[in-house]
């Protein structure tokens, strides 16, 4: 990954002063489909946090393979304790 364009995009979501700049900032950066895809990314740790569902019945609600339910998982599995609280607080 470009560490130096990673960082840029990092600061410029930082420097968004609200909801509407940042989201005009995402129209500018990301393709439709990356939007979709974090969107959908987003859903899956949602219902992963949740721990309502099985992670079968999560891939058939969102219409996405087991194995995006999976890899949400396992990335889950190695977030700091601090982000998986501030996940919890702050999604949907």
């Amino acid at each position: 990954m470009n560490q130096e364009g990673w960082r840029t995009f990092t600061q410029l979501c930082l420097a968004s002063k609200n909801e509407k700049m940042l989201s005009s900032l995402f129209e500018l950066i990301l393709t439709s489909e990356e939007k979709d895809s974090i969107a959908t990314r987003c859903l899956i740790v949602a219902e992963l946090l949740k721990q309502e569902k099985t992670q079968r019945a999560m891939a058939e609600d969102l219409h996405v393979s087991i194995a995006k339910i999976t890899r949400g998982s396992n990335e889950l599995k190695r977030m700091p304790a601090k982000l998986i609280e501030f996940l919890k607080e702050n999604i949907e």
